[in-house]
């Protein structure tokens, strides 16, 4: 089940140790970001050692819009990652709601 923005900066403010993942693109990440790991998207199978260890735990991956992070989030799936959540509308939503 994905993840809202809401309850993602819900979770953030609360002070949550959560796996997060940004896979969009460094530039992307310098201009803004949340604190997330940076693995972008095509750099993702090449480096799924560095999140081995989180394979039966919850990850949430975010991107701009959602669109990558959706694919990301399918990928994961297909190597045997039990629990990842997209956080829908990305940071594109993050940012429209003044967070």
């Amino acid at each position: 089940m994905d993840i809202t923005i809401e309850e993602l900066k819900e979770r953030l403010d609360k002070g949550e140790a959560l796996n997060l993942i940004d896979v969009r693109e460094e530039y992307e990440f310098d201009e803004f970001n949340i604190g997330a790991k940076l693995i972008p998207l095509g750099e993702l199978p090449d480096r799924l050692d560095e999140i081995e260890a989180l394979k039966d735990q919850e990850i949430l991956i975010h991107c701009r819009s959602g669109a990558r992070s959706g694919r990301a989030k399918e990928y994961l799936e297909s190597e045997g990652y039990t629990n990842v959540r997209n956080v829908l509308g990305g940071m594109l939503a993050w940012q429209a709601a003044g967070y």
